[in-house]
């Protein structure tokens, strides 16, 4: 924690400049960290694939994949894709490899990691739009990553990704595309759900925590509605506030992880409630007094191992 609160303040004009101090600051601690006890190489193999994404105008994507190696032809294994934080402006594969390393091996599952393009310049809806392209080619690709989607297929992601996380939880649902290949799973930890300028007036006297964390280490409210501002798009839109969603109904199962240091903690906690009231399967994991996104910097704590 000493080593982020040491670090000085990122730059909010030099884009530059501000990508470089997040990967010497979070990047880096987070590959130290993680970076002990990864599994052996002949555990696991590594890649990087270059996809095609939907324009104007067209480009392409890197996506690393995480397959468990096996002596056994033929053996296939649950898939998940993962989307990375970083305020939708930060952040690349490097961010969670070495975590994704010892998640592939440790529970013997196929991994895809998105590195979508980033925002201002790309703002919405390029990071959604991105990351659903890479949903769609994992699925398309179960072949080549030895997975299979009928032994479990799991979308997640922290911060920022698990924004997008929720987003595209929505709008596969909503896809026949997957008839036949449904998302089994949807695992959102500490994510941004509504824009603060779009909360419900019902809701408004419930989201203390604004306020509450509004100086918290690791984010502050002031940088939230930074990110928020640099995603762009309307504060109303589902891809931009998924707790705005007209209907929640026929989601996944969920996972929900919330910091109770986080000035994002209340709105987590009241779109748990509002899917658990829609039918939907979920899981909520509270770690108290720990800020956004700490298993990064206290990955040895019990709390990260969670």
């Amino acid at each position: 924690m000493d080593f982020i609160l040491s670090l000085p303040p990122r730059s909010k004009t030099d884009l530059e400049l501000r990508r470089n101090q997040f990967e010497e600051g979070l990047i880096a601690a987070s590959k130290k960290n993680y970076g002990v006890g990864l599994p052996n190489e002949s555990e696991y193999v590594v890649k990087d694939h270059e996809i095609d994404v939907s324009g104007p105008p067209a480009a392409s994507i890197r996506v690393r994949t995480l397959v468990p190696a096996s002596s056994e032809e033929g053996q296939t294994y649950p898939l998940y894709v993962w989307f990375h934080g970083g305020g939708w402006t930060d952040g690349n594969v490097d961010m969670d490899d070495y975590q994704l390393r010892h998640l592939c091996v440790e529970f013997q599952i196929s991994i895809v990691n998105v590195e979508y393009r980033l925002a201002p310049e790309h703002p919405t809806p390029i990071p959604q739009d991105d990351c659903y392209a890479g949903i769609k080619w994992a699925v398309q690709n179960q072949a080549l990553l030895s997975a299979d989607v009928k032994k479990g297929f799991l979308i997640g992601g922290l911060s920022a990704g698990g924004h997008l996380t929720a987003v595209l939880a929505h709008r596969a649902r909503d896809d026949p595309w997957f008839e036949g290949r449904r998302i089994t799973g949807h695992i959102m930890q500490v994510p941004g759900l509504c824009h603060p300028e779009a909360v419900p007036e019902e809701y408004k006297g419930s989201l203390f925590s604004f306020k509450q964390n509004e100086f918290a280490p690791t984010l502050t409210a002031a940088d939230i509605d930074w990110y928020y501002k640099q995603l762009a798009g309307s504060p109303t839109s589902p891809d931009v506030s998924p707790f705005l969603h007209p209907a929640h109904a026929g989601l996944p199962p969920a996972v929900l992880q919330i910091c109770g240091l986080d000035p994002l903690r209340d709105e987590e906690l009241i779109y748990g409630k509002i899917l658990e009231k829609e039918g939907v399967k979920i899981r909520v994991h509270t770690y108290p007094g720990l800020p956004h996104a700490f298993n990064y910097i206290l990955p040895n704590i019990s709390a990260a191992k969670r």
